[in-house]
């Protein structure tokens, strides 16, 4: 039993990743644009985030060192400090954009305004970060999020074509508007396999303890928690192509999502979708707020972890906390929660390869790793999704900027 608990680290791992306010809008926007065609992105994205996310955890258990230790002896400080500047900008506009999700789901339950929900929002993720223990945190944010499951339910009810689903598995180019089909595959790469994931990943098997004894369960961490990401996304692009495309629907806004599940499931569905989203993104804040803290306190040699009183690392629970109150003033302008993840997700895509190559190095050390170092298959599994995060770091850019952030 204590193993299955254990298993909410992946579980939470992949709900705040995978299905974050981005993944939410982006999969449900991609069925609704070009239908089932894009459904096979989705399966590289969930290897790719699980060969990483593996070895980071492996990094972990074996050597106790997290991965921005890692990048940091392996870049060097002054690599190492772009790779940190990249990546603390990258999580702001996210955890910003997760902020106003988690406004955005209470309103929905509520009839309480947006900026005073802003504002409830980030004191109790702060109550929450806190006074929970990680390992309450992540019970409670990963299985909240498997209300989300609904949408899994409502996909199946809505009887699609299997035939078109399958075919959507094939990897091809759309010949309606290949650059925006092409804007989307990057996207949900981008999406799935955001550094943020890994360093929470990584970070939280240390602070659960985690030594070579815990690699099995690592490996199943990573396994089943993203696998069940990747399912649950599946499930809303067949939903946003069942639903929204057959009733020329774009669902740019959060809200319109749950009324996917509540077509051919009814106001319970409704109910659940919410309930789903607002634990999936608050989950999402919270990796995102500790992979911004962890990062920097990783990188300078500070005391860090959630195992501690918060007094015990002060550095870094006031970075935790500045965060917090950074992204509040961000979403608090009035700037859209959706397009500020958008462009997230675009720029970390773009910072990819300073976080995965520094990781496969590592994971590849006989004196990091002994015997535990990468295997064949991890080898190649990890040179080949190099070279994709390369394909995807060199073309996001210009795609978000040929399709007008995914308007054409």
């Amino acid at each position: 039993m204590s193993k299955l608990l254990n298993l909410a680290l992946g579980i939470l791992a992949a709900i705040g990743g995978f299905v974050d306010i981005g993944d939410l809008v982006f999969n449900t926007a991609a069925g609704a644009t070009f239908g089932y065609q894009l459904m096979w992105v989705i399966p590289i994205g969930v290897v790719g985030i699980i060969v990483y996310s593996e070895m980071s955890g492996r990094v972990a258990a074996v050597s106790g060192k997290a991965v921005f230790d890692t990048v940091r002896e392996r870049t060097g400080f002054s690599a190492g400090l772009g790779a940190l500047l990249a990546s603390e900008v990258v999580n702001l506009l996210t955890l910003a954009a997760e902020i106003g999700g988690i406004a955005i789901a209470l309103q929905l339950l509520t009839d309480l305004s947006y900026r005073v929900l802003l504002l409830l929002a980030v004191v109790a993720l702060a109550v929450v970060l806190w006074t929970l223990h990680l390992e309450w945190i992540e019970r409670l944010f990963g299985y909240g999020g498997l209300c989300l499951l609904v949408f899994a339910v409502a996909a199946v009810k809505l009887s699609p074509d299997w035939v078109k689903v399958g075919a959507g598995f094939v990897p091809h180019i759309s010949q309606n508007d290949p650059w925006l089909y092409l804007y989307f595959a990057i996207g949900l790469l981008g999406a799935a396999m955001t550094p943020y994931e890994v360093y929470f990943y990584s970070s939280g098997g240390i602070e659960d303890g985690w030594t070579t004894k815990e690699i099995g369960l690592n490996r199943a961490n990573a396994i089943v928690g993203y696998a069940l990401g990747g399912f649950l996304s599946l499930a809303l692009m067949m939903v946003g192509a069942s639903v929204f495309l057959k009733h020329g629907i774009e669902p740019e806004h959060l809200g319109t999502i749950p009324l996917g599940a509540q077509e051919p499931l009814g106001k319970i569905a409704l109910l659940l979708g919410i309930v789903g989203i607002l634990f999936a993104v608050g989950g999402a804040a919270i990796d995102t707020v500790f992979s911004g803290a962890y990062n920097l306190a990783q990188f300078f040699g500070w005391e860090w972890g959630r195992y501690r009183h918060p007094a015990g690392a002060p550095r870094f629970s006031v970075t935790w906390i500045v965060l917090l109150l950074c992204a509040l003033a961000i979403v608090l302008t009035g700037v859209d929660p959706i397009m500020v993840t958008e462009y997230a997700v675009i720029f970390s895509a773009v910072a990819l390869p300073l976080t995965y190559i520094p990781i496969l190095l590592v994971a590849n050390d006989p004196e990091y790793m002994g015997a535990n170092r990468n295997g064949t298959l991890a080898n190649v599994l990890g040179v080949v999704y190099l070279v994709v995060i390369m394909v995807v770091a060199v073309t996001a850019i210009p795609l978000l900027l040929i399709t007008n952030v995914g308007q054409s």
